[in-house]
C-alpha cells in the first residue's frame, strides 16, 4: 500500500525539521561547550574546592564548611565586602550616568564624532598595567599632575593613593575612566535604534529637549541601560587588577581599598590556600546573585519594552 501525498509530505517535513534542529545544535555547540568548560565546570569545581583544606602545593583534605566558618568569622572579609560594595556604589551610578550623557552628545551631529568615539573607547584596549602606571603618576602626592594643578589654584591636594579616606575613591575614578567608553558604545547603539518619529511627534506636541530625554529617550533605551548596569555591577564586584596595581599591600590605605578579589588572589596565589580562596569566590558569587535578583525584580517595573 503506497503512502498518500499527505503522509509523504509529513515525513519530508519531519526529516527537514530534524535536519534543521541538528544544524541548530551544531551551530550553538561551540558556545555551549565554552560555557560548560569556562563557566559551569569552574563554578562547581570552586564550590567543591571551598570544602577542602589545601596544604600548600601538597595534598588536600575535606573539611566541610570550616572555610566558610573561618571566613565569616573574619573581620577582614566583612571589611573587604564593604569595600567591594562601596566600590560598586562609587563606580556604577557615576559611570553609567557619564556614559549616558556622552552617548547622547555623540548621538547628535557634531564634527569629529567618530574620532571622539574612538578616544572614549581607547582605555578599553589599553593594558591595565599601563593604566595603573599612568594614574599612579597622576595621583602622586608630590609631583603628580593633579596635585600640581590644585596647587596652582591654592589648594593642597591630598595623598590620593596612600590616604585611607581618598584611596578607594581614587581607584573608583580610574575604574570609571577605564569603563565609560565600553558602556558608551552600548548605550549609543541603543540610542541609534530609536526611531526619529517619536521625537518628531513630540515636537509637534510642544515637548522640549528635557521632556524628550526623560519621556522618550530613557524609557526606550531602558533595556540597554538595564544590561549595562547589570554588567557594570558584576565587573565592579570582580574588580581586581586596577586596585591591586594602584595600592600595594604595604600601602597604609591597603585595608580601606582591598576588595574580595584582592583577598582571593592573596590566598590562592601567595598563600596557596585554595580552599579558603574558593570560599571567597563563592561568597562573591552569592553577592552578585543577590544583587542581580534584586535588579531583575526591579526590571519588571523600570524597564520598558516596545
Amino acid at each position: 500500500m503506497t503512502a498518500s501525498p499527505v503522509q509523504r509530505d509529513l515525513r519530508i517535513s519531519k526529516a527537514r525539521n530534524k535536519n534543521e534542529w541538528l544544524w541548530a545544535y551544531l551551530l550553538i555547540a561551540p558556545t555551549i561547550i565554552g560555557l560548560g568548560a569556562l563557566n559551569v565546570y569552574p563554578f562547581f569545581d570552586s564550590l567543591y574546592t571551598s570544602l577542602l583544606k589545601s596544604q600548600g602545593l601538597g595534598p588536600t583534605k575535606f573539611i566541610g564548611l570550616q572555610n566558610y566558618a573561618k571566613m565569616f568569622g573574619s573581620a577582614e572579609i566583612w571589611r573587604t565586602t564593604l569595600n567591594t560594595l562601596w566600590y560598586v556604589v562609587l563606580t556604577v551610578p557615576v559611570g553609567v550616568f557619564l556614559a549616558l550623557v556622552l552617548a547622547a552628545l555623540l548621538n547628535t551631529k557634531i564634527r569629529g564624532r567618530d574620532l571622539y568615539r574612538g578616544i572614549y573607547f581607547l582605555p578599553m584596549v589599553v593594558a591595565p598595567a599601563a593604566i595603573a602606571m599612568v594614574w599612579r603618576w597622576i595621583f602622586n602626592a608630590e609631583n603628580g599632575i593633579l596635585n600640581q594643578a590644585l596647587l596652582m589654584l591654592g589648594i593642597v591636594g591630598p595623598k590620593w593613593l596612600s590616604d585611607p579616606n581618598t584611596a578607594l575613591a581614587a581607584c573608583a575614578a580610574v575604574g570609571v575612566w577605564s569603563s565609560v567608553g565600553y558602556d558608551l558604545v552600548l548605550i549609543l547603539a541603543g540610542l541609534q535604534s530609536i526611531s526619529s518619529t517619536y521625537y518628531e511627534a513630540s515636537e509637534i506636541d510642544g515637548a522640549n529637549w528635557a521632556q524628550q530625554f526623560f519621556r522618550i529617550t530613557v524609557p526606550l533605551i531602558s533595556p540597554t541601560l538595564f544590561f549595562v548596569i547589570l554588567m557594570r555591577m558584576m565587573n565592579s564586584i570582580k574588580q581586581f587588577d586596577t586596585i591591586f596595581m594602584l595600592v600595594k599591600p604595604e600601602n597604609p590605605a591597603f585595608k580601606s581599598t582591598a576588595t574580595l578579589m584582592v583577598i582571593f588572589f592573596r590566598e590562592a596565589f601567595e598563600k596557596f590556600n585554595k580552599g579558603y580562596a574558593s570560599a571567597v569566590v563563592v561568597w562573591s558569587m552569592v553577592i552578585i546573585g543577590a544583587i542581580t535578583a534584586v535588579q531583575f525584580v526591579a526590571e519588571k517595573k523600570l524597564v520598558y519594552y516596545e
